[in-house]
């Protein structure tokens, strides 16, 4: 059963070892990431792969809509381990242009358990109501809510107490927001990095939260 995806694992380890014949045996060394990636379970966005990494270099959390959220155990485990243990220089939150997740949040549809998780994104939503509004397109206005989710994720991240007390004790940690796109392969930085608690109060206080984007770097011109 699934003997092709066995296959297909015995002919990738054979070109890793053709290529480099001491990868794995590095890899069996404890890993020391610089980097957690917080991304979408997507399958179309691999995380290691959109930024060319190997394995062992890039800690990796995914879950649907790439949330953030304080009161979930999984990962609130993964940032104290990432921080606390690995001592990653940069947490990395992406969200993708086309979410189904962040277009299943509003689009009235119920779908049972998946809704609960949601609903961070509905918040958000009804937070920005008047600039999505605006925006005719649907497509642009779902990639806009994508990116306000994003935003939204970074201040949940920045504001937890395992990156609080990081920071208090002098430990070089930044927090930013990428958003990936699926169609062009280009991650858009939406210049919300925070690096301590002062950025992290300015990022709080700017109104809207669309000036935070860099407009070179904005959907139209990524795609």
């Amino acid at each position: 059963m699934l003997d092709h995806l066995k296959d297909n694992n015995r002919r990738w380890a054979e070109k890793k070892v053709a290529a480099d014949p001491g990868f794995f045996k590095r890899l069996v060394a404890q890993q020391a990431p610089e980097y957690l990636w917080i991304g979408c379970s997507d399958s179309r966005v691999p995380a290691n792969e959109i930024v060319d990494l190997d394995p062992g270099e890039l800690f990796v959390h995914r879950n649907v809509a790439n949330l953030a959220p304080p009161q979930d155990a999984n990962y609130l485990s993964v940032l104290q381990f990432a921080v606390d243990v690995l001592k990653v220089k940069h947490i990395l939150v992406v969200g993708h242009y086309g979410c189904g997740g962040v277009r299943a949040s509003v689009d009235g549809q119920r779908r049972g358990l998946v809704d609960h998780w949601l609903h961070p994104i509905r918040e958000v939503a009804h937070e920005h109501r008047h600039e999505l509004e605006a925006i005719a397109d649907e497509s642009q206005r779902m990639d806009r809510l994508t990116e306000l989710n994003v935003i939204r994720q970074v201040k949940n991240v920045s504001s937890d107490v395992f990156v609080q007390d990081a920071w208090s004790r002098g430990q070089p940690l930044s927090v930013h927001g990428w958003v990936y796109s699926i169609e062009t392969g280009l991650v858009n930085d939406l210049g919300v990095t925070v690096a301590n608690p002062e950025q992290l109060e300015q990022l709080e206080d700017v109104a809207p939260v669309a000036d935070l984007a860099d407009p070179a770097n904005s959907p139209d011109q990524a795609q």
